[in-house]
């Protein structure tokens, strides 16, 4: 029997489709790419934006269409925010939610061997419920392992349906974390990244932290690198970043979720801090980790209900200011089952577009101008993929990407380079050792 699996979303959802697709290799089934015909077709949903949920749809009726004897899966948080409009899509012969993920198998069987003609098997989050073990020994990527240790939130930002989606705060036991670091790395992994839902609230449910979980992972033998996740800045305290700065394998890299530089949307979205609590937090981890040497990334909404003209340059002329080496922007989404839905001000569709496209303008000509201070300096890079039998694509600790001339290294090694020019999508960079 053969499978495939179409992925929307973040990187805990592409883990997840990971550790199902380990789940039915485990069971007999051959996994197959999305070009070749299957026996079982999954889509792991994403349901941020309404944009997530069409192109969810719309795969399952392609498939279905072109495959009427296969048996399509809809899964993740789409049906797990919304379970009454996905148990709706006739397309869909098995729909369950982000919960439950191993029953997939048995509720695939079913229908394969017509003990049941559809099934919808979706169950609510519960207060009290446990996190859901999906551990995973390989990825596609054969350097890097991304390791999930948390899952829900607890946090009800006006515009964000995820609470609904992925429950209450659920953290992984670090037994269990470590026993999987220990598995990635006699695999040959070398840089494992902490992903979650909320990953600073890990340990909050357990009586543990973050910091803990960080400082024994990077105890681990094999371990040479760690990177974390998204987090929110008003979650990281004076100590923790002291602690983590003591960490010699953590990358300095951090991905602070900013959403807006505007005080007055960031009060609308019920975001728990203000544009100076997030600097002064950026510049304690420079301060801790050396400014030349750590690094920030960040998310940014653009469009959201009441956000003017002026909040809008407000916004890009401080997230401009603060040195983002990557930012990805979004236009709003207005997203049924959040308070912003009902916001009044809704901004227009054209305009959303307008300041996505300026927004990303600037934050790609700042970006430029981070990377250009880094040419000249030596960096370590973990070759990642080879374009050639010298020429590989990769990170450095900061997670620059760069283009590296390596003759005689190979995917997986740790080098040491001297960064040159940015061409627009990486630095160029030759191997000095």
């Amino acid at each position: 029997m053969r499978v495939t699996f179409y992925t929307l979303g973040c990187k805990v959802n592409q883990n997840e489709t990971g550790a199902l697709a380990q789940l039915f290799e485990e069971s007999g089934y051959t996994v197959v790419s999305n070009e070749e015909s299957a026996d079982v077709y999954v889509v792991n949903s994403c349901t941020v934006t309404n944009f997530g949920d069409q192109k969810s749809r719309k795969w399952l009726r392609r498939a279905k269409r072109e495959n009427p004897g296969a048996v399509t899966v809809l899964t993740g948080c789409y049906p797990q925010a919304f379970p009454e409009e996905a148990a709706a899509i006739a397309e869909a012969d098995v729909v369950t939610g982000s919960g439950n993920r191993r029953a997939i198998l048995q509720d695939v069987q079913k229908v394969l061997d017509g003990t049941a003609e559809r099934v919808v098997d979706i169950r609510p989050h519960e207060k009290g419920e446990r996190f859901e073990e999906l551990p995973m020994d390989k990825f596609a990527e054969h350097t890097r392992a991304f390791v999930k240790v948390e899952d829900g939130c607890n946090r009800r930002c006006a515009y964000c349906v995820i609470p609904r989606a992925r429950g209450p705060v659920r953290s992984r036991e670090e037994a269990s974390i470590l026993q999987e670091l220990h598995r990635l790395t006699e695999a040959g992994y070398k840089e494992i990244v902490l992903t979650a839902i909320s990953l600073p609230s890990y340990g909050t449910d357990t009586g543990t932290s973050l910091v803990e979980l960080v400082e024994k992972a990077a105890a681990v033998p094999g371990v040479e690198r760690l990177r974390l996740g998204s987090l929110d800045p008003d979650m990281l305290h004076d100590e923790d970043i002291l602690r983590l700065a003591r960490v010699e394998k953590l990358c300095p890299q951090f991905h602070l979720s900013l959403q807006s530089g505007c005080d007055k949307t960031l009060r609308a979205m019920r975001r728990p801090y203000t544009t100076a609590q997030f600097a002064e937090i950026a510049d304690k981890l420079r301060n801790a980790f050396g400014a030349e040497e750590v690094s920030f990334t960040t998310d940014v909404i653009v469009g959201f209900p009441g956000e003017t003209e002026e909040d809008f340059e407000a916004s890009m002329a401080f997230v401009t200011g603060q040195r983002f080496l990557k930012v990805h922007v979004f236009p709003y989404s207005r997203r049924e089952g959040t308070p912003a839905y009902d916001f009044p001000d809704q901004v227009p569709e054209h305009e959303k577009e307008s300041r996505s496209r300026r927004m990303t303008a600037a934050v790609e000509a700042a970006r430029a101008e981070e990377a250009a201070r880094m040419e000249g300096r030596t960096a370590e890079v973990l070759l990642e993929t080879p374009l050639s039998a010298t020429v590989f694509t990769g990170y450095t600790r900061q997670y620059l990407p760069v283009l590296v001339t390596a003759p005689g290294h190979r995917t997986g090694d740790i080098v040491t380079v001297k960064l040159g020019a940015w061409d627009g999508k990486r630095c160029r960079a030759e191997c000095i050792r």
